[in-house]
């Protein structure tokens, strides 16, 4: 008797290593039955038997399939190892291949882009706005979002690094302003350790809120050391720093496109034409050339300067004659007040400025 015993679990053995095999070579070594790349996606926490159950579901595999990439997985100790994600499928893909994919959690990546020189609400509208990402701040306040991320209620503006970032399907909001914020902190303390001597700032945050300035003036790189050094210059003397963007950002939504003789009069820490010295915050993310240039500004005695309708460029002025010149020449044009003209005429340090 115990001699049929072990013939026969010998024969049940060798049916089930039959088994095994004829599931291997025909069904976890055959393509899936897709015609096109397929996008596929494994909710976080879900087991390798659920994904089993869904891959059988939709018809990617049948009944033996299903249980032989189940056994396989675990003969091959990486059941555990799957990781949630959304993943491309390539056509020609097998139920083996299938696993080493999941297993190395190459999902597809979509990417979002933070501009510089947008302010904290442009920031979000885009997150917000962005179908990849799962959203838990929507609604929150400011100093509530940053609570969330850094344990203290703080202004937000200025706190998160432009950049194109990458990020798999169902990234939080959270994580994703994480990865932003962190980016800033370690471009602002790379820049710090290059500071000179010759810049009024005394503190991290400063050179933030400088940088910010900087990054609203001028588009143009060549620039933005000389826009710092006007600033720097102007911070130094005790003058006001009379810059048009943080007039615009204090008037928000209220900003039509103009800046009326009104509009520099409002009573609003962040007019720096009626209050001294840095506003209270950034007003705008910042690039790490903006950064740069607030830290090492340019070391010329300018004091103003002027728009020239040329590509965003500038003119840069050591005097108050100079620039009230400048602004005749490049601003007024030929509507300039006679006293402009007339002065222009009186002052060789002056460019030409007839035409004017």
């Amino acid at each position: 008797m115990l001699k049929f015993f072990f013939i026969n679990i010998l024969l049940l053995l060798l049916v089930a290593a039959g088994g095994s095999y004829w599931v291997y070579d025909n069904r976890l070594t055959h393509a899936l039955p897709i015609e096109k790349k397929l996008h596929y996606i494994i909710k976080p926490n879900s087991s390798i038997k659920q994904v089993a159950q869904h891959l059988y579901d939709k018809k990617l595999v049948d009944y033996p399939t299903m249980w032989g990439w189940l056994a396989w997985s675990r003969w091959q100790k990486q059941a555990h190892l799957i990781k949630a994600g959304e993943y491309a499928i390539p056509v020609g893909t097998t139920p083996i291949d299938l696993l080493r994919i999941f297993v190395a959690g190459k999902s597809i990546q979509h990417r979002l882009t933070l501009l510089e020189g947008w302010n904290f609400k442009q920031m979000m509208d885009a997150i917000n706005n962005n179908p990849h990402l799962e959203h838990r701040l929507k609604g929150m306040e400011p100093n509530a979002i940053m609570r969330e991320l850094t344990g203290k209620a703080q202004k937000p503006e200025g706190y998160f690094y432009p950049d194109t970032y990458h990020f798999p399907l169902g990234m939080t909001d959270i994580a994703f302003l994480k990865r932003a914020h962190k980016k800033l902190l370690t471009e602002l303390d790379a820049a710090w350790e290059k500071r000179t001597d010759n810049t009024p700032i005394e503190t991290k945050y400063e050179a933030l809120i400088l940088a910010s300035l900087v990054e609203k003036e001028t588009a143009k790189k060549e620039e933005r050391t000389q826009i710092a050094g006007v600033f720097a210059q102007r911070l130094a003397k005790g003058m006001r720093l009379q810059t048009d963007p943080t007039v615009i950002y204090a008037l928000g939504e209220n900003y039509d496109g103009d800046i009326r003789k009104k509009d520099l009069m409002i009573d609003n820490p962040y007019n720096t034409y009626r209050y001294a010295g840095l506003p209270p915050t950034p007003i705008a993310l910042v690039s790490r050339a903006a950064l740069d240039a607030a830290i090492q500004p340019n070391r010329e005695e300018h004091l103003f300067f002027v728009a020239k309708g040329q590509e965003g460029a500038h003119y840069f002025s050591a005097s108050l004659a100079e620039h009230q010149c400048a602004v005749a020449h490049y601003q007024l044009k030929k509507g300039a007040p006679r006293k402009y003209r007339n002065f222009c005429n009186r002052n060789p340090q002056c460019f030409s400025c007839q035409a004017s």
